[in-house]
């Protein structure tokens, strides 16, 4: 097997799979129903290839907690560059290929192979990806940037396409890429044969693409070279310069460079792959009962067919539906035909215009030390599950407008409070008043899980002043 830098890409906002989905908790990071995330399942197909790879994640600043939880429950190494904001994957390749490039330098490879995978497709065969990659390892190695082809299945409408052109190597030269298509132009595609769905993986040396995009993108070339040279490394977590990176045109891969450039190669591949961008691709690859319904969590399910039914948090019934998806969370619930899946976007944008904070807020929420899940909101009171990292601590901080009462389920809490520092156990207790400097650490070594009560006039998580953070935060 080729070596090469394993690039992750998790810039995208899933809106399509909401409420499961949200932008500060998108899909690449949810459990979809199997016990695995996306997001880890991108990781381990990278440990399949090679056991020691050191990756490297693209991902804004809200996000960088939930992929430094992943690679710490995965046992893998990666650094972490951080965009200010996502400018689709042009710029966030040019800045893994920049850092590519240092990183190679220190190792006596200083031009290696960067491997680039979005974060949230699913890839059924690890066989069939090992062995792709191989072959496309040698045409990266002769200054091509490969792409990889799937093998169409039927005349999808929702997935760009490649058309190969002549034999080079293990692959075949590109002739043009397609944008989604019509139903009728897809037909005549697959009739016309040659042509195969563009999987937004890509296989080139740093150099090769760096190369290609200053000849044809130099202002984007520019911008990201500016931002990879003023940034600021903060142990695993990177930060581009954000003056600079804002600058750059926010440009896909295809646009900026596959289109134009004479490099491009696809190397075809037969596996079960999708985007998974919406509730029915789901549903096609979801396992199915006698009445083919995808039935995911607590559902009892009685003369239905054909209906998508997923719980997350309580029991999900349906009696007499065809054809329909039922997504519910702790927050909000979502009923939809299944022809009309795609215009869920309209509602995240419905919520958006709204200000609802259901579009943007999951109840799950990660950080350094841990995780803590909304229990319970209403008017003067909020309840969380608690669950501190061994060994980790919050911040040493205060609150104006809200005291809080910590209940301990397991584990064991450090417990600054005032002046004082105790330590509490399991269904031990205790109260932080309003104004008053505290910090929870857990010193042991097994999660420290807590039910937080909050209680006060306003419960926002901007009412945080902090004195003291071992992760560098302000705010």
């Amino acid at each position: 097997m080729h070596s090469f830098f394993p690039v992750i890409l998790c810039g995208g906002s899933g809106t399509r799979l909401w409420p499961l989905s949200r932008a500060l908790y998108p899909k690449q990071f949810v459990d979809l129903g199997d016990g695995h995330t996306l997001f880890r399942n991108t990781l381990e197909r990278i440990n399949y290839l090679s056991d020691n790879a050191e990756s490297v994640i693209l991902c804004t600043e809200s996000h960088r907690f939930y992929v430094s939880a992943a690679l710490l429950e995965c046992e893998m190494s990666g650094r972490i560059i951080l965009e200010p904001e996502p400018r689709n994957t042009a710029p966030a390749i040019a800045a893994a290929s920049f850092f590519a490039r240092e990183r190679g330098r220190e190792i006596g490879n200083g031009d290696p192979i960067l491997l680039v995978l979005p974060s949230d497709h699913l890839l059924q065969d690890k066989e069939a990806f090992a062995d792709g990659v191989l072959k496309a390892g040698e045409l990266a190695e002769r200054g091509l940037i490969v792409t990889f082809g799937i093998t169409p299945t039927g005349p999808e409408t929702g997935f760009g396409y490649i058309q190969q052109g002549e034999a080079v190597g293990n692959g075949y030269r590109v002739i043009r890429f397609v944008e989604k298509p019509d139903a009728q132009s897809a037909r005549d595609m697959l009739a016309e044969g040659g042509f195969s769905w563009n999987s937004g993986i890509f296989l080139f040396r740093a150099s090769t693409y760096l190369n290609e995009l200053k000849k044809f993108a130099p202002e984007l070339y520019d911008s990201c070279e500016a931002a990879w040279r003023n940034n600021e490394k903060n142990g695993k977590f990177i930060r581009l310069g954000a003056k600079d990176f804002l600058t750059s045109p926010s440009e896909s891969i295809d646009y900026a460079v596959m289109e134009k450039t004479k490099l491009a190669a696809v190397v075809p591949l037969s596996t079960e792959w999708s985007d998974l961008g919406s509730w029915e691709a789901l549903y096609q690859v979801g396992s199915k009962d006698e009445n083919r319904n995808v039935c995911i969590g607590d559902v009892i399910c009685k003369d239905s067919a054909d209906c998508y039914l997923h719980g997350t948090h309580r029991l999900v019934t349906a009696v007499g539906l065809s054809n329909i998806a039922v997504i519910e969370t702790q927050d909000a619930l979502l009923v939809v035909h299944r022809s009309r899946v795609q215009d869920v976007k309209e509602i995240v944008g419905h919520l958006n215009k709204s200000h609802r904070s259901e579009s943007k807020h999951h109840p799950l929420v990660y950080r350094p030390w841990g995780s803590y899940e909304t229990l319970a909101i209403a008017s003067r009171f909020q309840v969380k599950r608690i669950v501190v990292n061994p060994g980790a601590e919050l911040s040493l901080q205060m609150h104006h407008h809200r005291a809080e009462h910590w209940v301990v389920v397991s584990g064991t809490a450090e417990v600054t409070n005032g002046k004082s520092i105790q330590m509490i156990t399991e269904n031990q207790s205790t109260y932080i008043p309003l104004g008053t400097m505290h910090r929870l650490k857990n010193p042991g070594v097994i999660p420290l899980v807590l039910i937080e009560i909050q209680s006060g006039s306003y419960l926002g998580e901007d009412d945080i002043v902090r004195f003291d953070d071992i992760y560098g935060r302000t705010h």
